[in-house]
């Protein structure tokens, strides 16, 4: 499995494109402006799109992705109310016209499994950043979203957001994985579940 990221949108969100070498298949991770062009440059056969959680900044591409290749977008249903005051928080958060996100999404749920050809990809929900929040794992590589960065955690003072609960899910979920497994934010640079453990101050309070 082959991993390519397209920094996009209006806070700059990581969108992962998880890519199988022997089919030629691809699962998009997060959707954040419409890049669909530089996906169908690569010539992979888009599957479907998970998404990590619900604020405009992960979704804003979603209704053209779902209208070009045809494809199915998973979120919590927890998070629709996200989806729907996106417009809101747009106009509120980065001064964008409102938009509104007109796809109609497929629902995931804790421990949903997916394939990519031979990869499983399981969906582990995260509440806290907000209340569908959800982290996907592909083999060593977990995708997490806005729950966790390298070095810190998302923020949890937006509607539907919950400070203890983001901590537990943290700590009984995520840092319960392997240390080598990677993790793969919603912004910034990469880390691995061992650093975390080490360094993440806001864990060790």
């Amino acid at each position: 499995m082959k991993i390519k990221v397209f920094i996009q949108g209006p806070i700059d969100a990581n969108n992962y494109l998880l890519m199988d070498e022997e089919t030629n298949d691809a699962v998009l991770i997060d959707c954040s402006d419409d890049f669909s062009e530089e996906i169908e440059k690569l010539g992979v056969n888009l599957k479907y799109i998970l998404i990590t959680h619900g604020h405009y900044d992960h979704i804003l591409g979603v209704d053209a992705f779902c209208q070009k290749f045809g494809v199915k977008a998973y979120i919590s249903k927890d998070d629709m109310y996200q989806v729907e005051a996106a417009g809101k928080m747009m106009e509120m958060f980065s001064g964008i016209p409102a938009q509104t996100i007109d796809t109609t999404f497929e629902f995931v749920n804790n421990d949903d499994e997916f394939m990519l050809n031979n990869t499983k990809i399981t969906a582990i929900s995260t509440p806290g950043h907000t209340k569908g929040g959800m982290c996907y794992l592909a083999e060593d590589k977990l995708f997490s979203g806005d729950t966790m960065f390298r070095g810190t955690v998302g923020r949890s003072d937006l509607p539907g957001g919950d400070w203890r609960e983001l901590l537990t899910s943290v700590r009984d979920k995520i840092l319960l994985l392997p240390d080598n497994i990677q993790v793969f934010p919603g912004h910034g640079d990469m880390t691995t579940i061992e650093y975390e453990r080490k360094y993440n101050e806001i864990l060790n309070i």
